[in-house]
């Protein structure tokens, strides 16, 4: 991979040229975004409605801003239920389009329904980077961030640099889309695409169809890539048209012979089947290398590889066959649409007749909502993640694969690379006939309200959501314990966890904070909490803190149990924006050895805090481990807009301090 000098024009910096608000285009520093379009899903929705609520809102400002129930479907109480209520009243207060439960996963179908070449799009989830399939902006943030978004505030983000990654060649028989970006993340790993967006040409593009698409753009976001994004091209039109949406198409591609920042190339004919062993995206190696391990399940859906043909291929391999005892084969449609269609198709009855399960659309076992494996026992998922413990299960063991590799390993009951299973029962590759027009229903989306209407809403508010907790300022010194010592990659996945057990309480931060790195230390929330009235703590990290979802809950709870520093390494993007947002300061060690030096238990001393974030003061601060009598020169690379927001306790604290917001949208350029 070559460095190149930017010269401009690539589609991404022409997205971004067409946005800016504020700041430069000169990578590291600080701008703003105009904002068209938002994503919301219940996980993080019910905190967004929240502080829209916190911020005096009074209808939102975007172009068009969308709420999916996607994710907590599993209604074994009333909670999850009760915040499905709760959103939709959000819906109809706030003016946001509603997406009931069982139509499907945000993506694909914000994808389907409401994504448009050339806009920009910012969604409380990480994997909202799939929609730069069509030639968006589409960016994963936290939560608050995108209730910024809807009041009609700029999006703010360092200026990545811009990867190209030029296609040549076409896939293989047996090798899909899903084989691209396991490619990319075995090169590179979950850390290659920090601080770069992904931009894929080149003529190997021709053969990718629009959701092809969506399967890579969606796991740039394991690369820790701040988004990716595909030339606005005859596949997105195509796509648009069978989606009865042609009208909504712009040809949007970048200029000839442009440079970027970063070169590489891939050949598509040369990939191979590909998986990711369990517990990491970046644990990528050749199916044939893992061929032979037992498996238990196996689960075709997700946002990761969401398209009618990841079903209709798998359907196909199972026709007239029956899968392997003690495999339980787990189908999510990603869309009711999907559903309709595979059905209609007869897919949905070849799958049934070869023993697979078939649950409603949405994310279900991805998110650890159900569908959780026995433990010990190997789970092939289409998935985009495989955190340890995500599935629901603690000893966990999962890999993530193509739905041609998850299929032909639930047939014969080992992991399996489809081109052995296909040559082994002289079974060429599927021919799809898939439909030139899809089976759409608007009519289950619920639009907002006329303005006079919803100005006389209530939100419905179950037992079950708390009120936002309030954050005081940072104070000028702190001197406080180290009450966790953590590894690298640590995911947002073990910071708050994913599963049935916690999430229904992701509107209740009081309950979930019990939750709270329990994974890493199961005493962690109790030990934090009686900290919590005497200074509160401090955590020390490795490498990449945060990575993995967009869940501000991860930052949230972590203030709530009375955290006010981290000081790691390194952190994933959208965690450090959130602990920003919620009051928390960012610091890394300036010296990696000094990492090795801290133990759990050392006091560090924090002194002249204001004073150092003082805008334009040097990003440096210096902190004193009393316990060992050692003095570690530190750094944060927060902005003077950031500095403001943790001294001030978080962003609403900060805002509340300044202004009310401004009862008019940003001026379009």
């Amino acid at each position: 991979m070559a460095a190149q000098q930017r010269s401009g024009g690539t589609v991404a910096h022409r997205l971004i040229e067409e946005h800016l608000l504020e700041g430069r285009m000169v990578p590291g520093e600080e701008i703003g975004l105009r904002v068209d379009q938002t994503l919301t899903q219940d996980a993080t929705g019910t905190l967004v409605v929240q502080e829209l609520e916190a911020l005096g809102l009074d209808r939102v400002r975007t172009e068009v801003s969308v709420q999916y129930v996607d994710h907590n479907l599993l209604q074994a109480d009333e909670r999850n239920a009760e915040d499905h209520v709760f959103l939709r009243s959000g819906c109809r207060r706030y003016g946001i389009w509603y997406s009931k439960p069982g139509n499907g996963v945000s993506h694909p179908t914000h994808m389907q329904r409401f994504g448009v070449p050339g806009r920009s799009l910012a969604g409380s989830d990480s994997h909202t980077c799939a929609a730069g399939s069509l030639g968006m902006l589409a960016i994963g943030v936290g939560g608050l961030e995108v209730a910024l978004a809807m009041a009609g505030r700029p999006l703010y983000l360092r200026m990545p640099e811009v990867w190209g990654i030029r296609l040549t060649g076409a896939l293989p028989d047996w090798v899909s889309a899903k084989d691209v970006i396991l490619e990319l993340l075995r090169r590179h790993g979950v850390k290659g695409g920090v601080g770069r967006i992904l931009e894929y040409h080149g003529p190997g593009l021709a053969r990718l169809t629009a959701m092809d698409r969506h399967v890579i753009a969606n796991m740039g976001a394991e690369l820790g890539a701040t988004t990716s994004v595909f030339p606005a091209d005859d596949a997105v039109r195509s796509f648009l048209r069978t989606e009865g949406r042609e009208d909504h198409f712009t040809e949007i591609t970048a200029e000839p012979g442009v440079r970027y920042d970063l070169e590489e190339e891939l050949d598509l004919s040369a990939l191979q089947p590909l998986i990711a062993k369990p517990t990491s995206p970046g644990n990528v190696v050749p199916v044939r290398e893992a061929a032979g391990e037992p498996i238990g399940q196996a689960v075709i859906g997700s946002s990761a590889n969401p398209g009618l043909r990841d079903f209709a291929v798998a359907a196909a391999m199972v026709r007239g066959r029956q899968t392997a005892p003690g495999v339980s084969f787990d189908v999510n449609p990603t869309s009711r649409e999907i559903l309709q269609d595979l059905t209609r198709a007869g897919g949905t009855f070849d799958l049934l007749a070869a023993g697979a399960r078939l649950h409603q659309a949405g994310c279900l076992g991805c998110i650890g909502m159900g569908q959780a494996p026995a433990a010990g026992r190997n789970s092939l998922r289409t998935f985009p993640r495989n955190f340890p413990g995500r599935s629901g299960t603690e000893d966990d063991a999962v890999w993530l694969c193509s739905p041609e590799t998850a299929t032909a390993s639930a047939l014969t009951g080992t992991i399996t690379d489809p081109r052995d299973w296909a040559a082994d029962h002289d079974v060429p590759y599927p021919h799809l006939d898939l439909p030139d027009r899809a089976t759409v229903n608007t009519a289950v989306l619920e639009p907002p309200p006329p303005p006079e209407e919803a100005a006389g809403v209530r939100l419905e508010r179950g037992p079950n959501i708390s009120a936002l907790p309030d954050f005081d300022p940072l104070p000028d010194t702190l001197d406080v314990p180290v009450l966790l010592k953590a590894g690298d990659h640590v995911s947002t996945d073990e910071i708050s966890p994913a599963g049935a057990r916690a999430l229904p309480y992701r509107s209740n931060i009081p309950k979930l904070a019990e939750f709270t790195l329990t994974r890493l230390d199961p005493g962690y929330p109790r030990r934090a909490a009686e900290l919590r009235e005497s200074g509160g703590h401090v955590i020390v990290a490795g490498e990449n803190w945060g990575q993995g979802s967009s869940r501000e809950h991860a930052a949230i709870t972590l203030r709530h149990l009375g955290l006010r520093a981290v000081v790691a390494l390194t952190y994933a993007r959208i965690h450090w924006q959130n602990l920003a947002n919620f009051g928390v300061l960012a610091l890394e060690f300036t010296d990696p050895d000094d990492y090795t030096r801290v133990r759990p238990g050392d006091r560090l001393r924090l002194d002249g805090l204001h004073k150092a974030l003082t805008p334009g003061a040097p990003p440096t601060v210096t902190v004193h481990n009393t316990g060992r009598d050692e003095t570690y020169r530190l750094r944060h690379r927060l902005s003077d807009r950031q500095r403001e927001t943790v001294l001030a306790g978080g962003t609403i604290p900060a805002l509340a301090r300044r202004s009310r917001l401004r009862p008019d949208p940003p001026d379009r350029p």
